[in-house]
């Protein structure tokens, strides 16, 4: 059973760093990324009617201030290997910059679409994407080589992708996919168009795919299962222990349900799911603390109407804390970016970023 208590008045709460709030048009933040505890960049884009212009906001004071420009691709997500230096995942490709977000240079379009990177060292990284791509780089980005384990899963590669590639140190890493097959790919209308046909598609099994390095990406070994939902997120520490966020479809009991992972054991184990609470994010800080972000369900179409957005937090993943937000906070999805448990930040796909402040 879960526990969710309210935080005290006095405790942490979520405060409002930066809130787009002009006359007819909206923010979408698609990643967030603070590198250090001062210097943090958020990208998304700006809508004004059928209207959407890339944009990043670039702060060097902790969120205190922004400094909003506009960028020349449409961002997918971020990933920096230290304060300075990260890289840009674009709809048409890769990015990098050495000023924390300050300036952006073009790198070689990669030989597939790819979704995320992650860099161990300034030169050698890893890229993820659709239709089961898994790329390597060894000269920063210049040039990309593919990894041959990404392609052994079963599953049309039309209607495959890795979405998600998590580090726990140097030498562990799992990459995270799926497979959804055809007949579920047909109609793409809205739900709002058609409220009765979004619930009747209830979540069908499908492959989800993990791919797991132990030795610093030299081999990788692939594996899938017939899941429901797909597994979103994953945050290891460097001890191999580990949060993965599992997001279900509108027609099924629970719209998301935490795991724990134990990457020595290889052994999962669920810790929260509740049919109100839509978590889009988890954190795990170095102490063990979870942390999970969403929004509270409006409605039985839950991507449609956005809810105010909810963070609780757990020690023993048992009780959870509720902890408060400034009551402005809507949104559909929520995103975290961490350096530790007294630096952290959350964007929300409505214009918003917010710090976690100490209680006064």
């Amino acid at each position: 059973m879960v526990t969710a208590l309210s935080c005290p008045l006095t405790a942490q709460r979520w405060e409002s760093q930066y809130y787009f709030d002009e006359d007819k048009s909206g923010l979408v933040f698609t990643d967030l990324a603070f590198p250090s505890a001062q210097r943090g960049v958020a990208v998304g884009y700006i809508t004004d009617g059928k209207r959407q212009d890339p944009v990043a906001l670039v702060t060097a004071d902790g969120g205190e201030h922004w400094v909003r420009s506009a960028l020349p691709e449409m961002p997918v997500s971020l990933f920096f290997l230290n304060e300075n230096l990260g890289w840009l995942v674009t709809s048409k490709g890769l990015w990098r910059t050495t000023e924390a977000g300050k300036n952006w240079v073009k790198l070689p379009k990669p030989p597939a679409e790819i979704l995320r990177v992650s860099f161990v060292q300034e030169q050698h990284g890893w890229a993820v994407g659709a239709r089961k791509t898994i790329l390597e780089t060894e000269d920063g980005g210049q040039h990309w080589k593919k990894v041959a384990a990404a392609a052994e899963p079963p599953g049309d590669p039309r209607y495959s992708a890795y979405t998600w590639i998590a580090f726990a140190n140097p030498e562990t890493a799992l990459i995270t996919g799926w497979n959804i097959p055809e007949r579920r790919w047909g109609d793409e209308s809205p739900d709002w168009m058609d409220p009765e046909s979004a619930l009747l598609r209830s979540d069908l099994p499908h492959l989800n795919y993990s791919v797991r390095t132990l030795d610093g990406g030299k081999t990788w070994t692939s594996n899938s299962a017939s899941l429901f939902g797909e597994m979103e997120r994953v945050r290891f520490l460097p001890d191999g222990q580990g949060l993965g966020l599992t997001v279900y479809s509108q027609g099924f009991r629970y719209p998301s349900e935490v795991y724990r992972i134990d990457w020595r054991s290889g052994k999962n184990r669920s810790i929260y799911r509740d049919a109100r609470f839509a978590v889009s994010d988890v954190w795990l800080a170095p102490n063990g603390t979870a942390y999970l972000a969403g929004t509270v369900v409006q409605g039985k179409l839950r991507d449609v109407v956005p809810g105010k957005v909810r963070v609780m937090s757990s020690a023993d993943y048992s009780v959870w804390r509720v902890i408060p937000v400034d009551y402005r906070a809507e949104a559909h999805r929520v995103i975290f970016a961490a350096v530790d448990e007294a630096n952290m930040w959350i964007a929300t796909d409505m214009g918003m970023i917010l710090k976690l402040a100490a209680g006064r």
